[in-house]
């Protein structure tokens, strides 16, 4: 059996090796608690998989340490705006992350970077935003990924100069869907989905975001996650401006596209993830989504005119199109440069091409009541069917 994690134990090695003792607001302790007792007592983590959750959990730690203590010696960042954000919500699998990455290449947006939100400490500065040596560090260490779980990155592109998503963010108030995908930890995922109150994960996650501009200025965020369908209310609760992208697909095959990723990278931590395993505990969290996302759009919880709606089948159809409309919609123009800059993206990252790596039957759930289940989903929002096999 794999050494215990201890909670305290990650606290004092973040503390000791930074030297500060401040986290701010204490609502990350909830979370952190949480997460590692089912990392103990569901994950079965293997030592390789402690060693990288030690790591991780400290990584998270340690940059909330540091936010925190240049907050307090920087005290304008706390008075930097974050003016009416553009987030991409959506199922998993449904083409946010080739949607965010084309939309990052538009100038007049600025998506958090992995290399910048992975390595907060200090802000990145405009002179060396291109050049800093954080970026080599980063990249490095995605490398490993792929060597680690060969062929990963082939099904989802990891890069330090990529967009990375907001649940990298709240993850350092440890209210984050990030742990519940790499690792199988259903207790925290029912705590965060059921009980958690994620206000605080979004104040965090302004307070990041405010962080990461105080020496780079922007203009619009762009922000993304899946994670932001479950707790849209207090998305929108911090960010009352925000103008919301939500990606549709059909369900069905979302879980079987999402059950095959996870299963593929819990193998970092884990020796015997299977597909059927993860699907039988992410449908659950799949159908509820469902229902919320239904559930907000019929109380107004985004207004109409803040959000868009976008179909998968009609984006890989003729992803321009889309993308136009988009604009048109938002009421900005899609200036020939970003297109160019979009499109050159597009042709050298085609997409996950993932369709023939998942099939619907390697999750061993039954079609039939599952297809029920998302019956009110797609007839709201009109998402057709797939073929499943």
């Amino acid at each position: 059996m794999s050494a215990r994690l201890d909670a305290a134990g990650l606290v004092a090695e973040a503390t000791e090796g930074t030297g500060l003792e401040d986290f701010g607001e204490p609502t990350w302790r909830e979370g952190l608690d949480r997460l590692v007792e089912a990392l103990d007592a569901e994950a079965r983590l293997n030592d390789l998989g402690v060693q990288i959750v030690t790591s991780e959990l400290v990584a998270y730690l340690t940059n909330r340490l540091q936010i925190v203590d240049w907050g307090c010696r920087h005290e304008e960042v706390a008075s930097g705006a974050v003016v009416a954000p553009l987030v991409i919500v959506g199922q998993p699998r449904t083409g946010t992350t080739i949607l965010y990455d084309l939309l990052a290449h538009d100038p007049a947006h600025r998506a958090p970077l992995t290399w910048e939100v992975d390595r907060p400490c200090p802000p990145p500065t405009t002179a060396t935003y291109e050049t800093d040596p954080r970026i080599a560090e980063a990249q490095a260490q995605l490398d490993v990924v792929d060597q680690l779980i060969p062929g990963f990155t082939a099904f989802h592109p990891l890069g330090a100069r990529l967009a990375q998503e907001c649940v990298r963010m709240t993850g350092g108030d440890f209210r984050s869907m990030i742990f519940a995908t790499q690792y199988r930890v259903p207790s925290y995922a029912r705590w965060l989905l059921w009980e958690a109150d994620m206000a605080p994960a979004y104040r965090w996650h302004r307070r990041y975001l405010q962080h990461l501009q105080s020496r780079h200025a922007c203009g619009r965020w762009l922000l993304k996650s899946p994670g932001h369908l479950w707790s849209l209310g207090a998305l929108i609760a911090e960010y009352p401006d925000a103008v919301v992208l939500q990606t549709h697909r059909d369900p069905l095959r979302v879980i079987a596209s999402v059950s095959a990723l996870t299963a593929l990278l819990r193998r970092m931590a884990c020796d015997d993830p299977t597909v059927a395993e993860v699907a039988s505990e992410y449908a659950e969290y799949i159908v509820e989504g469902l229902d919320r996302c239904v559930a907000d759009r019929r109380r107004g919880t985004v207004r109409a005119d803040r959000i868009v709606d976008v179909q998968l089948g009609a984006f890989v159809a003729d992803p321009f199109a889309t993308i136009r409309g988009i604009y048109e919609r938002l009421g900005v123009e899609l200036t020939p440069d970003a297109e160019r800059r979009m499109r050159s993206f597009l042709a050298a990252n085609p997409g996950d091409g993932g369709g023939h790596r998942y099939r619907f039957a390697d999750t061993g759930l039954d079609a039939g009541p599952l297809r029920e289940r998302a019956r009110a989903y797609q007839e709201y929002f009109d998402v057709p069917s797939e073929a499943v096999g």
